[in-house]
């Protein structure tokens, strides 16, 4: 009998769509179970935007060490098995931001979400940005619905909530903090913009930083009302530190 293969994935305070260093993007390259892994991009939350889509291409198709392509919901181009095949070939599936609630009903429209839920259990690897991290919690913190506000739905690939841009955005640290002491989001993990964290068999085995001054947070109940906010040890990304794991 084989070993089987971790489940992992990652939550992305940043990455091509926003900085320019690329050490984000690196750093989850380096997280790939090959060393020139298959890299799906999937723009679902965005409505598969085109400029995003572009921005993707130009970022990864540069790059000798791995192999980068879009998966298009909005214009779906493939059949049922054939969406199972491509989905289930990738060593890394990235999901862009923008809008978490559709991104889940367009999902499970198609059945995307079992087959990265098969994906998942295979050692394919998941991340993503704002909506991208989101997606794979049992709750997040989202603009989906215009205001700021708790959405009790997700893959529940990762234990607990996700809130992203904690720092960035007015309004996100105080009322994901509410919806946690609350109850109307489990305990969770807060991710600030330049930072990342990633999750080995729902476990957090790694936090890093681009930027100093940025981190990831866990949030959960105290007990009294309020909530307990852990900043987490986070590792500094640099060029010369990004270390690729042996290919399995």
């Amino acid at each position: 009998m084989g070993v089987q293969s971790p489940h992992r994935l990652a939550l992305l305070g940043g990455g091509f769509s926003t900085d320019s260093d690329g050490l984000l993007d690196d750093w989850v390259l380096a997280q790939a179970r090959v060393s020139r892994p298959k890299v799906c991009f999937v723009p679902t939350a965005s409505g598969d935007a085109q400029a995003y889509v572009e921005q993707f291409s130009t970022a990864f198709r540069s790059r000798p060490d791995c192999d980068p392509s879009v998966l298009h919901l909005f214009r779906r181009e493939l059949d049922d098995d054939a969406l199972r095949s491509f989905l289930l070939a990738q060593d890394v599936v990235y999901v862009g931001g923008g809008n978490t609630a559709n991104l889940l009903a367009v999902w499970r429209t198609h059945g995307v979400d079992r087959l990265l839920r098969e994906a998942y259990e295979q050692g394919t690897l998941l991340c993503g940005i704002s909506a991208g991290a989101n997606c794979w919690a049992e709750g997040s913190h989202t603009d989906s619905f215009g205001p700021l506000t708790y959405l009790p739905d997700g893959l529940g690939l990762l234990p607990g909530s996700v809130c992203p841009h904690y720092d960035s955005e007015p309004g996100r640290r105080l009322l994901y903090r509410a919806a946690v002491a609350a109850g109307n989001l489990p305990a969770g993990w807060a991710v600030e913009d330049g930072a990342g964290a990633l999750f080995t068999d729902g476990v957090l085995t790694e936090a890093v930083t681009r930027a100093p001054g940025t981190g990831v947070y866990r949030v959960e109940p105290d007990g009294t009302g309020g909530v307990r906010e852990q900043e987490l040890p986070c590792r500094p990304l640099t060029p010369s530190g990004l270390l690729r794991r042996p290919e399995q």
